[in-house]
């Protein structure tokens, strides 16, 4: 087998994985992230079909696998896969590169067996959570998974919050994005107050998920951030 030979089966394998971790991936995204062309990109996935991979071709779009077509037997519950991008966020931080290489790809993998609903939800959380400073300091919160859930599901969540001067109100909030610094924070849109607002997971005194949903809010963290602060 020659070297390009060994490149391109190394390609269709990447492509065939990342295709399991995302929902749809356009030609133009694949040959970036390969630096090849998009004539190349065309070829790989006829050679993925031709080898008997359902891919589909949404036109306009992109390419997805159809439901169901995953690597077995590896299964996650959502509160697992949810526990595993927090982790992958904070491998992120990390200041070795082959590390964070290795694991990035690990996850990649991970993401690959996931059922769709379940992908859709970890990748929402893996966008919508910050971790600002890499430190090992002690975070107090029995609230973190609960709020994951409420988070990637749109469930309405009602808390009862303590503020820095000792008060206590009961708050119907929408959770946004989970941030990591001193403390965790939950970001989300109070409805008392009318608009988003921080609350620090340690001064959550009580936490209910509520089974009403919420419309989701159409914004990535960052747009959150250039649109807010």
């Amino acid at each position: 087998m020659s070297n390009s030979d060994i490149k391109r089966l190394s390609r269709l394998i990447a492509i065939l994985t990342r295709l399991q971790t995302q929902r749809l991936l356009t030609a133009k995204s694949l040959a970036e992230k390969f630096n090849v062309s998009i004539r190349t990109i065309y070829r790989d996935i006829r050679a993925l079909e031709q080898a008997g991979v359902p891919v589909i071709t949404e036109e306009g779009k992109g390419y997805a696998l159809m439901e169901g077509y995953r690597i077995p037997p590896v299964m996650f519950t959502e509160a697992q896969a949810n526990a595993l991008i927090m982790a992958e966020q904070l491998v992120l931080k990390n200041k070795d590169a082959s590390f964070v290489k290795d694991y990035t790809e690990a996850i990649e993998k991970i993401k690959a067996v996931l059922k769709y609903n379940v992908k859709d939800k970890v990748n929402l959380l893996s966008e919508r959570t910050r971790f600002d400073r890499n430190i090992n300091r002690e975070r107090t919160s029995s609230n973190l998974s609960e709020l994951q859930f409420a988070l990637t599901n749109f469930y309405l969540t009602k808390v009862e919050y303590t503020n820095e001067s000792n008060e206590s109100t009961v708050r119907l909030v929408e959770p946004f994005a989970l941030l990591s610094t001193d403390n965790w924070l939950l970001i989300a849109y109070c409805h008392l107050r009318k608009e988003f607002r921080f609350f620090r997971l340690d001064r959550i005194k009580k936490l209910e998920v509520l089974a009403e949903k919420f419309d989701p809010h159409k914004m990535t963290l960052q747009e959150y951030f250039d649109r807010y602060h």
